[in-house]
This record gives structure tokens, C-alpha cells and sequence, in this order.
């Protein structure tokens, strides 16, 4: 198990996994969004790469492109633990308090599969407290817990910020960032907070989530800031 996330995570983020001798000089680990290829679990059962891999199968209610049930989905991604390039899964916050990931959160954890448990505000982003108040949350069933939020001030990210300072002050192992253009630069500065994961594409043109650098550019970034 090399992803335990207790230092900072760079992870490439793709569809194919044939991307990752294109992203060992500077990521960490892959993303691999299972929600975006055709057949994720052959793709997972062939991948023979150095990079240990986070598996994502991103529901089209948080802005994935799953196609079908959220119990397929999330049975797919529990499917996804036995294979051995994945040390660990991303499972939205909302499945869980939901009540249907009780299933996948046992099978990750019976199999030493670390879990990030998210949250996506495609809106805005919610008062300073709010934001602690989730990133509490899921880490209550997850050994990271993730935020993204959209930024639509300085003040906006100056709230995520402080709210990463606070949860890694206190102990617990956060990744956020703000996305949008006026919020890209957390993704380089939010590791001096205390943030645990980065995403990037390999390819610029590959972006998942809107403001992303590409993958070289944010590992230039972060290595400056540490």
C-alpha cells in the first residue's frame, strides 16, 4: 500500500491508463476516472504501470459521466478494490450519508484500500464554517477527505484556505482546492495548508474539473512552495 496520504498526493488524473508513463516524472499517483473510460475494470485488471492508482467513478450528480445506476456504480468501484494496481478509491460524500456505500467502505477497508471521501459545490462556495463542517464530515468515514468548491472572490479562497489550515491544525487529512480561474492558484498553494491530494491532466486539453493546471506545471508549482 503506497498511498496512505500522509504527505502531499500528486495524482495524474485520466481515462486511460496507457497515460501513465507520461505522467511517472512528476505524478505520484493516478486518478483513474473509471466513470470516463469504456470498460474501467478490464482496463484496471491490464494495467501493469509503476504509479499506484485512486480509483474515481464519479456520479453525473457530482459532475462525473456514469452512465447507469448508482448501485452498479458503486458496486463497479467496490469491484475495483480487489485489483492490485488500486490502493485507494474516491466515494462521494453523499453516497455515504445516503446510506449506499456502507457496502464499498467495508470491502475497501477489509482489503487495505485507503478511502477519500468527496464534495463538489459546482455553485459557489459556502461560508467558512460550512466548509469545515464537510470536510469534518467525510472524514469521519474516510482517510482523506476531499473538497472542491467554485470560487468566485479572493475571499472565497482565502475561506478554503483557512479551513484547510484548521483541519490539518487539528489533526485530520484534507484535500481541497477551488475551481474556476480565480480559484486555480489554490491548487498550487493549498499543499502549504495542509492539503494532501492535487489533481492535474497530463494533457492540458484533458482537464476534468474547470481551472486545472496541467500535470508538469503543478508539479513545478507545488515543488517551489514546499
Amino acid at each position: 500500500m503506497s498511498l496512505r496520504f500522509d504527505s502531499f498526493v500528486l495524482a495524474a488524473s485520466t481515462a486511460d491508463l496507457a497515460d501513465e508513463p507520461a505522467a511517472r516524472d512528476h505524478a505520484d499517483a493516478i486518478e483513474f476516472r473509471m466513470d470516463l473510460a469504456d470498460d474501467p475494470l478490464a482496463a484496471l485488471e491490464a494495467y501493469d504501470g509503476d504509479l499506484p492508482i485512486l480509483a474515481t467513478n464519479r456520479a453525473a450528480w457530482e459532475g462525473g459521466e456514469w452512465d447507469g445506476t448508482d448501485e452498479d456504480r458503486l458496486e463497479t468501484l467496490a469491484e475495483a478494490t480487489a485489483l492490485a494496481g488500486v490502493d485507494a478509491i474516491d466515494v462521494e460524500l453523499a453516497s455515504i450519508l445516503e446510506g449506499g456505500a456502507e457496502g464499498l467502505l467495508e470491502t475497501a477497508r477489509d482489503r487495505d484500500v485507503s478511502i477519500v471521501a468527496s464534495a463538489h459545490d459546482f455553485e459557489g462556495t459556502p461560508p467558512r464554517t460550512e466548509l469545515v463542517r464537510t470536510l469534518t464530515e467525510a472524514g469521519k468515514y474516510a482517510d482523506v477527505a476531499k473538497l472542491a468548491v467554485t470560487a468566485e472572490s479572493t475571499a472565497d479562497t482565502l475561506a478554503l484556505l483557512s479551513a484547510t489550515e484548521q483541519l490539518t491544525a487539528h489533526g485530520d487529512a484534507v484535500a481541497t482546492m477551488a475551481m474556476g480561474e480565480v480559484g486555480s492558484h489554490t491548487r498550487a498553494v493549498a499543499p502549504v495548508y495542509g492539503s494532501k491530494i492535487g489533481y492535474a491532466p497530463v494533457d492540458p486539453a484533458e482537464a476534468t474539473a474547470p481551472g486545472q493546471y496541467d500535470l508538469e506545471t503543478l508539479a513545478e508549482l507545488v515543488g517551489r512552495l514546499e
